[in-house]
């Protein structure tokens, strides 16, 4: 739906510089689509780069109307407010981009097609994309993700948005770099988003989610030596349902177990703690081998998201990751992802 020459304005309120914006942050930086404005009023006229460490220079505007002047023709929502619903005012600014002549890229739960606000205003050549939409053709899994000779690699995670999909991005940029056939398999909005095949692995009902991840690996393992799929969840979240059925439907060769330095317990569940990493690395490795099940199945990296520290800290944080854990250690984004493609290739 989207091509490589629409120009994109991001919807970015209050997320710049939060958890609640990686959607928009990962849109700046791994997007190939120019990017002509960020709209956020909390971080208005400040320096992009400066913000986020994202080399990419696109001004800060403070509304949609300022955005305009840009001449975007694209519209994502690059946010995930609490719930899944934008809040009114913004939701003024997504009716001003359509009536605008743009089209609107939504991540969000919340359908925008089928608004009949919205669809009033469309014109032929515009278009709102639901991005969480579930699939036709489901079917439930069977493991035969097996069967397939190419190595597949899954981000699992110690919780929700510690960076799985940047670190499957970053490998498999990388394995493309060394001359790899390798594709990445999105499972949530953003990667969607960006233009990758896959599905909206939230979107789809329980029963049927290892089968849909079972069916895009299957339609992409025989014609790639490496196939990434992108992580979502933890098994340590209590309201994470997703990496089960990722862990089932990829039937994968490989885990890259993906940490935020120095996060101690559940992101808003502090009495939930995140055990040391080295429990961590077993308890995926046990699930996934399903008591003999299935193949045996190793973690064989930890990608260490260090962002809020500074590069000696990172450092020493992935010194200490290295030691407890005996497996390579590295901020993909950071310092590269060479020693985990090393690790997947050994």
């Amino acid at each position: 739906m989207l091509k490589p020459t629409d120009r994109i304005a991001i919807l970015l309120h209050e997320g710049t510089q939060s958890s609640k914006g990686k959607t928009g942050i990962s849109l700046l930086r791994y997007s190939e689509n120019p990017i002509v404005a960020v709209i956020d009023h909390a971080c208005a006229g400040q320096s992009l780069p400066q913000l986020t460490g994202i080399d990419r220079d696109a001004p800060i505007v403070a509304s949609t109307q300022e955005a305009i002047e840009y001449q975007p023709n694209v519209l994502a929502i690059g946010i995930a407010p609490s719930g899944g619903a934008l809040p009114e005012p913004w939701r003024q600014e997504v009716k001003q981009a359509v009536a605008a002549g743009m089209s609107v890229m939504n991540g969000l739960h919340t359908s925008m097609a089928d608004d009949p606000e919205f669809q009033a205003l469309l014109k032929s050549d515009q278009w709102i994309w639901d991005v969480r939409r579930e699939p036709a053709n489901l079917a439930i899994g069977s493991g035969k993700a097996r069967s397939l000779f190419c190595r597949r690699v899954l981000a699992v995670g110690t919780d929700m948005s510690v960076g799985k999909m940047s670190t499957g991005l970053e490998l498999n940029r990388l394995s493309r770099q060394r001359g790899i056939r390798s594709c990445f398999l999105a499972t949530g909005q953003t990667g969607l988003m960006l233009g990758y095949d896959g599905i909206p692995l939230d979107a789809i009902r329980i029963d049927f989610a290892a089968g849909a991840v079972e069916q895009i690996v299957m339609r992409h393992g025989n014609d790639h030596e490496i196939v990434y799929v992108e992580g979502q969840g933890s098994l340590l979240n209590p309201g994470s349902t997703a990496t089960l059925p990722l862990v089932r439907g990829t039937q994968p060769t490989h885990l890259i177990l993906v940490h935020r330095a120095g996060q101690q317990h559940i992101h808003n569940v502090p009495d939930v703690p995140i055990p040391p990493l080295e429990n961590v690395v077993r308890l995926y490795e046990t699930v996934a081998h399903a008591g003999g099940s299935f193949a045996p199945v190793k973690v064989v990296g930890i990608a260490l998201n260090t962002f809020q520290l500074s590069e000696s800290e990172a450092k020493q944080a992935i010194d200490r990751a290295t030691s407890t854990t005996g497996l390579p250690c590295t901020d993909p984004i950071r310092f590269g992802a060479d020693l985990l493609l090393d690790a997947i290739l050994a």
